[in-house]
């Protein structure tokens, strides 16, 4: 079965998308078959994996109002051959007032995929980049997936809406989708010469424990660089510090599955270690 995970965090500038583009096309590289869904509406994701997405293109937002089967709407990325793309049109714009009046509207990106979709593709990964904050369409993006993938960059006010992210998480297990968990969250921006990138890191590791991946993105010029090529810094230049980087975080995130929250942890994942300790203490 596809792991889908949704990259997401209601604070703006933390890379998202960065983070949705880069681990997907680690991944590719690595062997896997990954398709990036852009919820966003600006599409950086979809102009990073050189899709089109001009208005009229058929993209992410007919897929959300039952225009179209995701098929339809999917790029095969020139950048490599496992990777793909439904990309996001300024069209998307509009669709949260759309989806108000539309029958199951917080599950239509779900139906969508999940009736068939995903098996007849053979994903093994699926990244959803949504926009940064909770409206109807970051819900579609919650709602069809299990696992969460926060990226928190190492500086000032990192944990800033989080707290929030994490309640909003917590609401739609609860009402929506009891399968919804964070499986991941990745320190991006990270720079070793400050003490403040550690000192975040090390609050950061408090509050979420091992579902923290290990390994960490520095700040990077290529990593910002190459969306204004159209590509990802894995094509622009696999060799640069910000490409190893991803390609590290992408391998410890694939190999070492999904981490499930316990009952005692709220949305929170846990290392199958830690959830067996867990377990013996109740």
């Amino acid at each position: 079965m596809a792991r889908v995970v949704t990259v997401a965090n209601q604070k703006g500038g933390v890379g998202k998308t960065t983070t949705s583009v880069n681990m997907a096309a680690a991944l590719a590289h690595q062997g896997a078959k990954v398709l990036v869904i852009d919820l966003d509406p600006q599409g950086n994701a979809s102009t990073a994996l050189g899709a089109e997405h001009t208005s009229g293109t058929v993209s992410s937002y007919e897929v959300l109002i039952g225009q179209t089967e995701p098929t339809d709407a999917m790029q095969a990325s020139s950048q490599h051959d496992g990777l793909f793309c439904i990309p996001a049109t300024i069209d998307l714009a509009g669709a949260e007032i759309e989806l108000v009046s539309m029958v199951r509207r917080e599950y239509r990106l779900h139906d969508a995929l999940r009736r068939g979709f995903l098996e007849e593709q053979g994903f093994d990964f699926v990244f959803i980049d949504c926009p940064p904050s909770l409206g109807l369409i970051t819900i579609n993006a919650m709602t069809a997936v299990d696992e969460v993938l926060i990226p928190i960059q190492c500086e000032y006010y990192a944990l800033e809406g989080v707290g929030q992210l994490l309640g909003n998480i917590s609401m739609i297990r609860e009402h929506l989708n009891h399968n919804l968990h964070i499986s991941g969250v990745l320190l991006t921006m990270y720079d070793a010469r400050t003490r403040l990138a550690s000192d975040v890191a090390d609050e950061v590791r408090n509050q979420f424990g091992e579902v923290v991946l290990k390994n960490v993105i520095p700040r990077s010029v290529k990593v910002s660089e190459a969306p204004g090529f159209g590509q990802t810094v894995i094509e622009y230049d696999p060799t640069s510090r910000g490409a190893m980087a991803y390609f590290d975080a992408a391998k410890e995130f694939s190999e070492r599955g999904d981490y499930q929250p316990h009952e005692t942890t709220g949305p929170i994942g846990v290392s199958p270690e830690v959830y067996a300790q867990l377990e013996g203490e109740n």
